[in-house]
């Protein structure tokens, strides 16, 4: 028991850094009604992190590091841009277009790299068990920024995420607070792909977020619900993994999945309740 404890803690403390951060952004996203956002900046910072390894810098160094966070700010550059007030295309529509052409950039390079086929299997599924506690620590301090600073601009990004009509009918810089927002995302983007893997940081993001949104109306509950089910599956998730022998991202992401298919499944039987009481 003492050897499992001691073998996950840094991977848990990883995870859950990842569950409380992306939790929060989460809530934003789906406001925000950019599903794809998320997936389109992890598979954009995949790609950043795969051309530093086609030119020689092996994945988690700096300038691999610095690959994949430029990329990714080009990217948030780019979704801040196409943010109109009226739509004739939907944003969502772009940000799906975007993932898929990095995905194909992605696989071509990784056909032109040695052993890449292997590479694009850890940033898809993560390898979140071998994180070690100078990386855990690194992410902490940038998310524990990223955290302030939200904080300090809570106002402004949730008037621009529940009611951007009325941010654009204020005058609000609704372009620039959205590259603020998106640069910022991408930020734990970066760090959080190159523990997680792309499909434990989508996971992560939307799903305890359909939870929240679905369950509660105020930020406050909105953020108790999407932590606690974020937190819940790390431990669930990684204990499931160290006992059976499961990938550890893979299978977080399953747990949240049965958290999405429980709620799916209460929603109809609580109606039922309701009526019958009536």
């Amino acid at each position: 028991m003492i050897d499992a404890l001691q073998f996950l803690a840094a991977p848990l403390a990883a995870a859950v850094s990842m569950a409380l951060i992306l939790g929060y952004l989460g809530i934003h996203v789906i406001l925000r009604r950019v599903i794809f956002v998320d997936l389109a900046l992890a598979q954009i910072a995949a790609l950043g992190t795969l051309v530093g390894f086609f030119f020689g810098h092996e994945p988690g160094d700096a300038a691999s590091l610095a690959y994949s966070l430029g990329a990714a700010l080009l990217g948030a550059a780019v979704f801040s841009l196409t943010r109109t007030r009226r739509e004739q295309v939907p944003q969502e529509a772009l940000i799906g277009i975007i993932y898929v052409i990095a995905s194909a950039l992605a696989i071509l390079i990784a056909d032109r790299a040695p052993e890449g086929a292997e590479h694009i299997k850890e940033l898809l599924a993560g390898a979140i068990l071998w994180v070690t506690w100078t990386q855990v620590l690194r992410d902490l301090l940038v998310f524990a920024a990223v955290g302030l600073f939200h904080y300090w601009a809570r106002s402004r990004f949730a008037l621009i995420s529940e009611q951007p009509e009325r941010a654009f009918d204020e005058g609000a810089a609704v372009r620039l607070w959205d590259f603020a927002f998106y640069a910022s995302f991408a930020v734990v983007i970066t760090l959080a792909v190159g523990v997680g893997g792309v499909l434990m940081v989508f996971t992560y993001l939307v799903g305890p977020a359909i939870l929240a949104v679905s369950a509660v109306d105020s930020w406050e509950g909105r953020l108790a619900v999407a932590w606690s089910a974020g937190v819940a599956a790390s431990v669930l998730g990684l204990a499931a993994s160290y006992r059976w022998d499961l990938p550890s991202g893979p299978a977080i992401v399953c747990i949240i999945g049965i958290f999405l298919l429980a709620r799916a499944a209460w929603i109809p039987l609580a109606a039922v309740r309701n009526n019958a009481g009536t």
